[in-house]
């Protein structure tokens, strides 16, 4: 999968090219396919048509829920504000605007409130986008929006989902290596753009240094309560306090 993505991509020209992902997966679902490992028992099962219910879960209010998702949803801001950044770095070779990041962040809120409604989990920006749109080079709001409405109307036919299913995490692997490894690139790139005096350089130390030392040593956290621990083992949660309070508190003219 990944071959037939990097030979599409750098050696073809037009859709071939753009659609390099796409058909490396396709290739590479028909390889497993031949190899016997996929299996389609679960699409005879699924429904034709199916509506979304309405609080399936029922309503409840929770002290630390709401703390907890409240919490994650700031962060989860941040991831956003860093993934529309990456998409214009990459797809554009530019800054984000703040019209553009407003509306992301916008966005993403009012994808979270509305499927909760329907007992989904909260939204938040898709960082594997970045690394497509850096692949592609599309970044066209008309694009995304046409992509949208063809997920919502495969949201009310749960065969679609069904057939999804049956693509094997090999051949999902090879798509996240390549993507995954776009949005490092994005982020190395962002990074460059950083002014990195020692005031920089020690934030940024010490907010990954607890990010990646509590995601490899859970443990550290074995003495705190239920949801404080499930928030600060994600690394991601303490990463972005750190930094921002750090940030906000270093004086600036340290160089």
């Amino acid at each position: 999968m990944i071959v037939v993505t990097l030979v599409l991509r750098f050696f073809a020209r037009g859709m071939l090219s753009v659609s390099a992902i796409l058909i490396g997966l396709v290739v590479g679902y028909i390889a497993v396919y031949a190899l016997g490992m996929v299996h389609f028992g679960n699409i005879a099962k699924a429904a034709p048509f199916a509506l979304p219910k309405l609080f399936p879960f029922g309503i409840e209010f929770s002290v630390s829920a709401i703390v907890g998702i409240s919490l994650m949803s700031f962060i989860s801001a941040i991831e956003t504000v860093g993934d529309v950044s990456g998409i214009t770095k990459g797809g554009a070779n530019r800054e984000a605007t703040d019209v553009e990041i407003r509306g992301a962040t916008y966005a993403d809120g009012l994808g979270s409130a509305f499927s909760s409604l329907f007992g989904g989990l909260p939204n938040t920006s898709f960082s594997q986008n970045v690394g497509l749109i850096a692949i592609t080079g599309v970044m066209s709001r008309h694009v995304a929006t046409i992509g949208a409405v063809f997920l919502v109307v495969c949201g009310f036919i749960p065969k679609v989902g069904a057939v999804i299913s049956t693509i094997p995490i090999e051949v999902l692997g090879g798509g996240v290596i390549v993507m995954f490894g776009m949005v490092v690139s994005s982020g190395v790139k962002m990074l460059a753009d950083v002014n990195w005096n020692s005031r920089n350089m020690v934030i940024f130390a010490i907010a990954i240094s607890f990010g990646l030392g509590l995601m490899l040593e859970p443990s550290a956290l074995q003495h705190l309560p239920g949801t404080i621990k499930a928030l600060m083992s994600t690394g991601l949660l303490p990463a972005a306090v750190i930094a921002i309070v750090l940030n906000l508190l270093v004086p600036e003219n340290i160089k």
